[in-house]
């Protein structure tokens, strides 16, 4: 008889070790479960933080440009019409008769060179556009790997509390099975990136 209870014995411990390590095990996939979301609402919160500010830099870089652009075009348009320039610098170099008149007529000249030579600004809020799409792809690559690997967590947990002998202590322990990230209703639709501009 004392074998059998030797026996009996080794038999509840082996089970209170396996039943020990399966709640063990339990507890850190549970645990990465909850990092996953974690690094998930990281992601978002970067896109949050991130995506308005760019916006918003790009907004002002392309207002800039534009003011500086409107600005050259209303500076030209001091000599609308270059040949009738021409023309009269011509005749005020004809009638010229002090070195200050000569004088006059080659600062009119410069300004009309100036103006005729003077290459447009080149056109930077572009090159802002496409850092702004850079980002946005890039942040929702982040956001979409973060969920990915949520999935897989939330994957690995849930076969471990369902497929047996697993399933019998995560029913003693308390563990139940987790849900997968699911997308809202209607975000299958793409974002209108327009509206944030419009603000």
């Amino acid at each position: 008889m004392k074998k059998g209870y030797l026996i009996i014995l080794g038999v509840i411990v082996l089970l209170g070790f396996f039943g020990c390590s399966k709640y063990n095990n339990l507890v850190n996939l549970d645990e990465d479960v909850k990092k996953a979301w974690g690094d998930v609402q990281t992601q978002y919160q970067r896109r949050a933080d991130l995506i308005p500010s760019l916006v918003a830099t790009v907004k002002k870089a392309a207002e800039n440009e534009k003011d500086i652009l409107t600005n050259v075009t209303n500076a030209r348009a001091g000599i609308p019409n270059l040949e009738k320039e021409a023309a009269d610098i011509k005749a005020a170099a004809g009638n010229a008769q002090t070195p200050q008149d000569l004088d006059a007529v080659g600062q009119r000249i410069n300004t009309a060179i100036k103006i005729t030579m003077e290459a447009y600004p080149t056109i930077m809020s572009t090159q802002s556009f496409v850092g702004l799409q850079s980002q946005l792809e890039g942040t929702e690559n982040r956001v979409q790997t973060a969920r990915s690997d949520y999935n897989a967590v939330v994957a690995k947990y849930n076969k471990s509390t369902r497929t047996f002998p697993g399933n019998i202590f995560a029913g003693m322990f308390g563990f139940k099975s987790k849900d997968e990230f699911k997308a809202e209703a209607g975000s299958d639709k793409a974002p209108d990136v327009d509206n944030l501009f419009d603000k």
